[in-house]
């Protein structure tokens, strides 16, 4: 047996425990952060920190390959995705189906369960070493080639069609086509006059003059907010400042003083006819 496949020296535990903590961290991330975006960050982490693993254990291809092409190029296209169907925090969470949560978490649990008992009753007597595996197929690319494409053929090919499917599905997602004529202008108006819409242009956002983003609904003249006024999309989202009741307040107390005034100078008028 090889002394040094056995032993592990100080440096390598301190990197293990210090990186490995930091891999759980962002495991257990990606599934808590509410945020798809989180997730997908915290899931680029972990991979970093695991290509860190491979290339102290000499395994400097597959180091290279998993920054390269898993967090460089395959978990960079799923943020993009994620970044361009526009998933946000004010997405629904309520679930679907009912009781779903359960049974992830119980495959979950049944998963660590068999994957526990597998390695506890694994039995290693004698390691051979990166070098003594790599010199059977003469290098360490030509051994992994050698596996990928003869022992676990099947399941690569499974991998690249779920990947090919997921950015399929991306682009069918953020790119959308038009398969029909634009209306003209004047199409859009007439159809607006038949079916009784708001006729004339539609108004700007803000309130009076004092507001003008385009988040804050403008006002009607009984101090209403006008849905008009803001976008269809803010107003989906949630994004939308009302300030309707701080515009009523401002008008009732200007409406006070206003009151208050012309009575003290109808009072004076009053006062100066009587002399």
């Amino acid at each position: 047996m090889n002394a040094l496949a056995t032993t592990t020296s100080t440096g390598e535990a301190v990197q293990f425990w210090v990186l490995g903590t930091v891999a759980v961290i962002g495991a257990l991330c990606t599934i808590l952060m509410r945020r798809a975006v989180h997730s997908a960050l915290c899931l680029a982490g972990t991979m970093i920190v695991l290509a860190v693993f491979y290339l102290a254990n000499g395994a400097y291809f597959l180091g290279v390959v998993q920054i390269v092409v898993y967090t460089g190029a395959i978990m960079m296209l799923f943020l993009f995705v994620v970044m361009l169907v526009g998933v946000t925090a004010a997405d629904s969470l309520k679930e679907t189906l009912k009781g779903q949560r359960w049974l992830a978490a119980a495959c979950g649990l049944g998963f660590g369960i068999l994957l526990i008992a597998g390695i506890g009753n694994a039995s290693l007597k004698n390691f051979n070493g990166l070098g003594a595996a790599n010199s059977v197929h003469g290098g360490n690319v030509e051994g992994l080639a050698a596996l990928i494409f003869t022992k676990y053929v099947f399941a690569f090919e499974i991998t690249g069609a779920l990947l090919i499917t997921a950015t399929v599905g991306a682009m069918v997602l953020t790119h959308r086509e038009r398969t029909e004529r634009a209306k003209t202008q004047r199409e859009l108006s007439e159809e607006r006059v038949r079916e009784g819409k708001h006729l004339p242009p539609l108004p700007a956002p803000g309130v009076y003059a004092r507001h003008n983003a385009v988040d804050i609904a403008g006002l009607l003249p009984d101090g209403t907010p006008s849905e008009l006024t803001v976008m269809q999309t803010l107003r989906q989202r949630g994004q939308i400042r009302d300030v309707s009741d701080e515009a009523l307040a401002d008008l009732k107390a200007l409406e006070r003083r206003s009151e208050d005034r012309l009575g003290r100078d109808h009072d004076e008028h009053e006062e100066e006819v009587a002399k």
